[in-house]
């Protein structure tokens, strides 16, 4: 979302949702955050910790154990990964002298053949979306997060693999006294899952949710996020009477009305999203005109917990739309349209030359009209050195404007690799 104080409203959500503290949740059951990127749960068995997710670095996992041992000496015997993505995994390194067993969920989709073959564009992408290359002046926040560990010199990704992977949907185990049931719950990852623990009523929700608007498609890009899946997921883990929730980034939640009231708020958001973007485009829209026609009513505008503060809800209907029909919006148009070497030098003819274009480009950016200017520059910065420097300002005036960290950062990282 760009916003006239964008950069500010980010800048005020980073300070709030995501303190560094140990909370005690219920008898033997925290909850960490602060301490990394994303959260951990410790729990506390007979003789041993049973751990859901270990933080993003190794170097942060045991500043995490140094403050624990504060609490409980009890080692970490049990690590429960809720899905696959590293910074809910890169700290595990920390606690490989105690550790027996490492449980994970199956993903419920196979990844693409021949994804590796584009690995290299999708790392790229992953640096601009997270800012990996960025400096701490130009990082707000990682959105969900503080920035990871490796990011600024706080260790590495110290990953250990699962000794146990389940391809059931549900799992109920006893460990070390403790009762808990794992469930199936595809939502933002494939092998995503939550953990109940029906004594003390805490689910452990992973990222499936967390405090602002969801990363219903990510901007480095992959494969589709069914969001149909991942509002059936919710509304499982809505079922549970669960009086604490615990998520993989932001603060819990406390209270079973709550609860209800704050899950079931960012459950009906996504949903009411996926609807109507499916009703526009059943009406023969286009992406552009879905996008410009869905947005969130009134009842969920103004939800503090969905702010755009990490994804949008223009990208996710853009991600709606390509998940459901494809690249093809319906115009014959856009069967075989030209080059965009061929567009761009007609375009360029039929205005009059760079220069006038240039001398628009420049009009526009100062009247903070950057989206127009942006887009302008495109038609001729293959050859115009001063079209990459303008078009650089623009990025940069954009970043100011949006909400979402991950935009800001794919924002500035393209403006400083055009400068």
């Amino acid at each position: 979302m760009l916003k006239k104080d964008g950069e500010l409203l980010l800048e005020e959500f980073a300070m709030e949702a995501y303190p560094k503290s140990i909370i005690k949740v219920s008898e033997g059951i925290y909850h960490v955050i602060g301490y990394g990127h994303s959260n951990s749960i410790v729990i506390e068995g007979k003789s041993s910790l049973i751990l859901v997710d270990t933080l993003d670095s190794s170097y942060r996992a045991k500043i995490m154990k140094e403050d624990i041992e504060k609490i409980t000496k009890k080692p970490v015997k049990t690590i429960i990964y809720t899905h696959g993505h590293p910074d809910h995994r890169g700290g595990a390194g920390a606690f490989k002298d105690t550790v027996e067993e490492i449980i994970a969920f199956a993903p419920k989709r196979a990844v693409l053949k021949y994804m590796d073959k584009i690995s290299d564009v999708l790392n790229r992408r992953t640096a601009r979306q997270f800012g990996y290359e960025l400096i701490d002046e130009e990082v707000i926040t990682q959105g969900i997060g503080i920035r990871e560990g490796h990011a600024i010199n706080e260790g590495k990704y110290d990953f250990l693999q699962p000794t146990t992977i389940y391809n059931e949907d549900v799992v109920e185990r006893v460990i070390d006294g403790v009762s808990l049931k794992l469930v199936s719950a595809v939502g933002e990852t494939d092998d995503q899952l939550f953990v109940w623990l029906e004594d003390s009523k805490v689910l452990c929700c992973g990222d499936n949710y967390y405090g602002c608007f969801p990363n219903l498609y990510a901007i480095r890009g992959g494969q589709y996020r069914d969001i149909a899946t991942w509002v059936d997921s919710l509304k499982n883990i809505l079922s549970y009477p669960a009086e604490a929730l615990l998520p993989g980034h932001t603060k819990p939640i406390f209270g079973y009305k709550n609860i209800q009231d704050i899950l079931g708020n960012f459950t009906g958001a996504i949903e009411y999203i996926l609807l109507q973007t499916l009703d526009c485009m059943n009406k023969g829209m286009s992406e552009d005109e879905v996008v410009a026609k869905v947005n969130l009513p009134e009842e969920y505008k103004g939800k503090p917990y969905l702010g755009e503060f990490y994804g949008t809800v223009d990208w996710a209907v853009r991600s709606i739309y390509g998940g459901y029909i494809g690249w093809f919006d319906g115009n014959p148009t856009n069967l075989n349209p030209l080059s965009t070497n061929v567009y761009s030098r007609k375009m360029v003819e039929f205005i009059g030359g760079e220069e006038k274009i240039i001398n628009e480009i420049k009009n526009s950016l100062n009247k903070e009209e950057y989206q127009w200017a942006i887009q302008l520059c495109d038609l001729v910065i293959d050859k115009n050195s001063e079209a990459k420097r303008l078009k650089a300002e623009g990025l940069m005036g954009l970043s100011k404007l949006i909400t979402s960290a991950n935009g800001r950062h794919y924002y500035i990282a393209c403006a400083k690799e055009l400068m």
